[in-house]
């Protein structure tokens, strides 16, 4: 019934029809002597060259025209090697806004960009930013993700501020974009043009914010003729050295590598790293977990982050399995003690291929393969030494293939495996995606229906899931539904992130929101929902809750908002009590949270939020309360210093502590949160910068001395007389972590950076709950210290580059 109702709709949106809009057109003229890029429109080719000009606002306002102040003029020209950009933004130069920044950091300034759709698609965006300060910035986009900045190309710009405004150059050589060798070519052409302070946005071909993805609206770039896709071949040769101290013990490593990309066809692009180099990764934000699920950190791999938009369909592909904690176990014998586990696995090497043709479809290949890792295990007695493999050579997988239509409709396939050595588990996923909107841009369909497939050592095991979405997608009033549906067996874990399966939930969703500035904000949003949730099996209630958010600007550049969440009488845990068919009841719990944050643009500003909860029901007085405070201060255009501090308090939290014989045992705490950190950032221009972050995470949690016994109707009682001294291990918890982060950075050639790092890190972990911070703090001093020093150096070679000088020598020589 599902797949019916779908193609149904499919086909009934397919042939809707709107009258096409009228885009404007900008005709390339070729040349052969490029521009200097030093920021000044004196080249000869720049006099004649068709121009885009009367830019028009889409945010806050739409349709509004550039004043003459402030009115945008581009050029455009190209050769054999690059397509070339010229721009005039008019403006008073005491109007704009500039910071120097890290690259794909847009911070508090104004910028101009370029967008370029080669394929003409509406979908496959490549972005390119430059700021007054000369910074950088570029991604890959589409309405699928949204826009990656984690994709890098390498080009050349140059600014100048002048008397009426600021002057762009851009050299953006054809490596960076994916093209066809068709003689004549029309592309996709956009142009951006942002006010900081103001927050007005410009774009030369007019958007319709109300419905429909951005590139919808892009004009179009006419005449580019004979121009043929170059050999996409670059090399990053690096090198870094280590010196890591810990506990009175030194290690040091010394790393030679080298990352490749190569244009396969005009189209499709191999990235391949040859002995990975991860030892600038930073460090995670490690929190205390109480809770039933598994602890994520963001990926900081460069290679993981970096052009991974197609493996990021369907949300099966989490980056960090791969290289992540071994997942074998150890069984020791009588006696024996395990002295060496590796937190981590190393990736040997990994490579993914990707791109899209003519026609829209998109392919991408991903493959990594990790070492064989061994645990130490020492008997105590004899003082023998064993090792066992806790993970064995791992190849990991995936397959997408994504179909895009109608310049806004996509179906997907993808596919993810794992397949490790010898008796260790393997894994296969597979999912089917269709994301579909009418012609019309007014009404959108997004489905999944995907299937795991674990190979055990006792056995198979296969589990399904789907999700499905309906909602308008235009106008100022929007509504969806929603169904998500994993059986018990589904697991994605080995290559995607899942916290728990076993959910048949449904939602609803309803939101309003402006597109016209009022009187006192430039906008406004609206939200209320409702969900109802159940077990897939049994097929049992486990709860509902509905809410409502509110966000808004105000015309000063304000932002704030609150939000307030019900669930509505009793709610059924299933996972709290860690016993597969046992549950806890909760009822009525309601929390709320406002917040608030000031205009960027000004020398001090500050976001602050403020939050509580509390639940109605007989016999529990459990309350809960937070607050955090991030005051932020622009010095100057090159240096930035945010301080951040949240607190969070729980009184008379109820929650799973042990298993003690048959008996599930909860206990009634108190637990606080405390987090402080701090980053600065000092740029001295566009190509150097120094960076710090800190961070220091404390936690207390302090048990009542009378516990609880969780009963078989989900409620808890205190009849079985278990107390804090009755446990085998003090439940009582004083957790920290302190992380510190200097980095220098220095752009000395396009692509090519010199990073050094000064990393130390402390971690304490004990019972001492009722200390004080300042007590804690001293306790977490006490702890050895790990110091980490690293220095790396990359360079950007591009063989056409690398070619061009040999034929020059060549002829010298001759």
């Amino acid at each position: 019934m599902f797949f019916r109702l779908t193609i149904f709709l499919s086909v009934l949106f397919c042939f809707s029809t709107i009258k096409a809009q009228d885009k404007k057109t900008l005709t390339i003229t070729r040349t052969t002597t490029p521009p200097k890029i030093d920021g000044v429109l004196n080249d000869a080719v720049w006099q004649n060259a068709d121009e885009a000009k009367d830019f028009t606002q889409f945010r806050p306002e739409m349709g509004v025209p550039e004043t003459d102040y402030q009115k945008t003029v581009v050029k455009i020209t190209y050769d054999d090697d690059a397509i070339y950009v010229g721009a005039y933004l008019y403006d008073k130069p005491e109007e704009i806004m500039k910071q120097f920044n890290s690259r794909d950091n847009f911070g508090q300034q104004d910028f101009f960009g370029v967008i370029f759709n080669p394929n003409n698609d509406a979908q496959n965006d490549t972005e390119f930013f430059i700021f007054p300060s000369g910074n950088q910035a570029d991604a890959i986009a589409s309405p699928s993700i949204g826009e990656d900045f984690g994709w890098n190309a390498v080009w050349e710009s140059a600014v100048k501020i002048v008397d009426d405004g600021w002057v762009v150059e851009m050299k953006i050589p054809y490596f960076n974009l994916r093209f066809s060798n068709q003689d004549v070519q029309t592309w996709g052409l956009q142009f951006h043009r942002h006010f900081r302070t103001t927050r007005a946005q410009y774009s030369w071909n007019p958007i319709d914010r109300t419905k429909g993805n951005i590139g919808l609206y892009h004009g179009e770039l006419k005449g580019i003729e004979n121009i043929e896709p170059p050999v996409r071949l670059s090399f990053y040769p690096f090198t870094s050295g280590l010196l890591n101290t810990y506990d009175g013990e030194t290690d040091t490593d010394f790393n030679l590598g080298l990352d490749i990309k190569y244009g396969i066809t005009e189209n499709f692009t191999l990235d391949m790293t040859l002995i990975p180099d991860f030892s600038q990764a930073g460090f995670d934000n490690l929190v205390l977990n109480l809770g039933p699920f598994e602890q994520t950190f963001s990926e900081q791999r460069q290679f993981f982050t970096e052009g991974v938009d197609l493996f990021n369909k369907g949300n099966l592909f989490f980056s960090r399995r791969v290289g992540s904690r071994p997942t074998g176990n150890v069984e020791l014998n009588e006696n024996e003690e395990i002295i060496d586990r590796p937190n981590t696995v190393k990736v040997l090497n990994a490579a993914k291929v990707s791109g899209r043709t003519k026609k829209g479809l998109g392919i991408g290949v991903f493959n990594a393969i990790t070492e064989k890792t061994k645990a130490k295990i020492r008997d105590n007695e004899t003082g023998e030494v064993r090792e066992e493999v806790v993970e064995p050579l791992a190849n990991y997988n995936i397959l997408v293939l994504d179909q895009q239509f109608n310049q806004n409709s996509s179906v997907s396939l993808i596919n993810t495996n794992v397949t490790r050595d010898g008796n260790f588990r393997d894994a296969n996923v597979t999912g089917l995606l269709f994301d579909i909107s009418n012609k019309r841009n007014t009404y959108n369909l997004y489905g999944e229906a995907k299937m795991s497939n674990l190979n055990l050592a006792d056995g198979n095991q296969t589990g399904y899931s789907t999700f499905f979405f309906a909602g308008k997608s235009h106008g100022k009033l929007r509504y969806s539904f929603d169904h998500s549906y994993a059986d018990t067996k589904y697991d994605i874990n080995d290559l995607g992130f899942i916290s728990r399966n076993n959910y048949n939930n449904f939602g609803v969703d309803l939101t309003y929101r402006i597109f016209e500035p009022t009187k006192k904000l430039n906008n406004y949003f609206i939200g209320t929902y409702v969900n109802y949730t159940r077990l897939a099996n049994p097929g049992e209630y486990t709860g509902s809750s509905f809410g409502v958010n509110f966000d808004a600007v105000t015309k000063t550049l304000h932002n704030f908002g609150g939000n307030i969440n019900f669930q509505v009488g009793k709610q059924f845990d299933y996972f709290e009590p860690r016993v597969e068919g046992r549950y806890f009841i909760y009822e009525n719990r309601i929390n709320s949270n406002v917040w608030i944050s000031s205009n960027y643009n000004n020398t001090f500003a500050i976001d602050a939020n403020l939050g509580g909860a509390t639940y109605f029901e007989d016999n529990r007085d459990t309350n809960e309360y937070w607050f955090g405070l991030n005051p932020r201060v622009r010095f100057n255009d090159k240096f930035l210093v945010v301080y951040s501090f949240d607190y969070n308090k729980i009184f008379k939290d109820r929650g799973f502590t042990t298993l003690s014989d048959d008996n599930i045992i909860f206990g009634e705490r108190d637990r606080k949160i405390l987090v402080n950190s701090i980053s600065g950032t000092y740029n001295f221009n566009s190509f150097h910068s120094l960076g710090l972050t800190f961070r220091n995470y404390w936690s207390t949690v302090i048990y009542q001395d009378e516990l609880f016994t969780l009963r078989d109707n989900g409620r808890l009682t205190k009849d079985s007389g278990f107390t804090v001294g009755d446990l085998e291990n003090n439940p009582n918890i004083n957790f920290s972590t302190w992380n510190l982060d200097l980095n220098y950075s220095w752009q000395f050639a396009p692509g090519s950076f010199l990073t050094a790092l000064y990393r130390n890190q402390l971690f304490n972990s004990d019972t001492a709950a009722t200390e004080t911070y300042r007590q804690s703090l001293d306790r977490l001093f006490d702890q050895p210290i790990q110091h980490t020093f690293s220095l790396r150096l990359q360079y950007f070679i591009n063989y056409s580059d690398l070619k061009n000088v040999f034929k020059k020598k060549n002829k010298t020589n001759s």
